[in-house]
């Protein structure tokens, strides 16, 4: 017996009485699927780690960004991988406010996102939902669930945000997007938005934040920015490249703040010929 009450988004196999990561993600992003202990683990690691609610933040507006950027090249279909539960300024909102005809896959491995989302999104016909890992592109991409609502005879657009940061080199990020891009038609997109740090300037203060975030949330990589840029080979990067979160195509100056320069997240977006 739950200890809290069930509302109808939340699956019955899922155990309310567990924090979630995916659901941990939803409070820090504003969202309402979340429980009591979401926000107990949530508000532990912003305690020790109070910039980790800015970055999410961040990352958030950059996939609302890119996704609005693929929209006005004519993209009407995307592919979101590591989607965690679809919340605030989801892709599948921000595309079908623009074309209610656009179509979105999420693709995430946590049962407990993938459970609530399918949850969410029931009655959404031009929205699927596939639990599967996103390392694996062959699996993800002949799935019944891409297969049946993407057309691979149009541009797609493939959205990795927040995502690479959480593979190790020794499972080859690079290999996981060039796998990706190989199956995309030409004029498709790639979002890509991956904490990171110029070369040379990696504060040692950043250490113990990033041992209390890889400790409480999951161990992720920081890696410079040269290596991200490396991810969107066979990808024309459009302006202005990899760049800062914050001052990636941002919709006011007012979305810059004095430390926009310092940002430790990039995000970029390329188009494939």
């Amino acid at each position: 017996m739950d200890s809290v009450e069930r509302p109808n988004w939340a699956p019955g196999d899922i155990d309310l009485a567990r924090p979630s990561i995916a659901r941990v993600y939803d409070y820090w992003l504003g969202g309402a699927h979340n429980f009591a202990v979401d926000r107990a683990v949530a508000d532990k690691v912003l305690t020790d780690v109070p910039i980790i609610k800015t970055i999410v933040l961040n990352h958030r507006a950059f996939l609302r960004r890119a996704v609005r950027f693929m929209l006005s090249q004519g993209i009407r279909q995307f592919l979101d991988l590591g989607s965690g539960i679809p919340t605030v300024g989801n892709v599948h909102e921000i595309a079908q406010a623009t074309d209610p005809s656009a179509r979105v896959v999420y693709v995430d491995v946590d049962a407990v996102a993938v459970a609530h989302s399918r949850a969410i999104l029931t009655g959404n016909e031009l929205v699927n939902v596939l639990q599967t890992d996103v390392r694996d592109a062959k699996q993800v991409l002949s799935s019944p669930e891409v297969q049946g609502l993407l057309d691979f005879d149009e541009p797609i657009g493939v959205l990795m945000i927040a995502l690479l940061h959480f593979v190790p080199d020794a499972e080859d990020p690079c290999g996981i997007v060039a796998d990706y891009r190989d199956a995309l038609p030409g004029g498709s997109y790639l979002a890509i938005s991956h904490a990171g740090y110029e070369e040379g300037e990696w504060d040692p203060a950043w250490d113990e934040a990033k041992s209390v975030y890889n400790r409480g949330v999951s161990e992720m990589c920081f890696r410079p920015k040269r290596e991200v840029e490396v991810m969107f080979d066979g990808f024309e990067l459009v302006e202005p490249g990899v760049a800062r979160l914050p001052l990636w195509r941002p919709e006011s100056p007012d979305d810059v703040d004095e430390d926009a320069a310092r940002f430790i997240s990039f995000g970029g977006v390329g188009r494939k010929a």
